[in-house]
């Protein structure tokens, strides 16, 4: 039960976080949809840190793991949201930025988590 509420809080936090910067960073005016692709990149930037700090001699409890990388990381980065902006792109025909988005957040989020977990071995 400890844990479900540890995800559970983590995951509200990160959701209002999530809502909070596509608030503040997605454009109405070009419908780029800038706060998904910073929460999806800054997500798994910290992913790669939490669960590197994890891995790297224990430094963070299981507990610690699910209430930053499940319930956080879950509740702060969001894949439904980049499949509907990516279905909104192509029902208005917009294949280039369909293309760019798609393509940059997956080679950038890779690297974000790559790059958090190799971080961790610096701090």
């Amino acid at each position: 039960m400890k844990q479900l509420l540890l995800i559970f809080i983590g995951g509200g936090a990160g959701s209002v976080l999530r809502y909070l910067v596509g608030k503040l960073l997605n454009n109405s005016q070009t419908g780029i949809p800038y706060g998904t692709f910073v929460a999806n990149i800054l997500g798994s930037l910290l992913i790669g840190l939490i669960l590197g700090f994890a891995a790297k001699n224990e430094a963070l409890t299981q507990n610690h793991t699910l209430l930053l990388a499940t319930g956080f990381c879950g509740g702060f980065t969001t894949f439904s949201s980049f499949a509907y902006e990516n279905h909104v792109f192509l029902k208005a025909g917009d294949f280039t930025t369909f293309a760019i988005y798609t393509i940059a957040s997956f080679i950038i989020g890779f690297l974000a988590v790559f790059g958090g977990i190799f971080l961790t071995k610096f701090l």
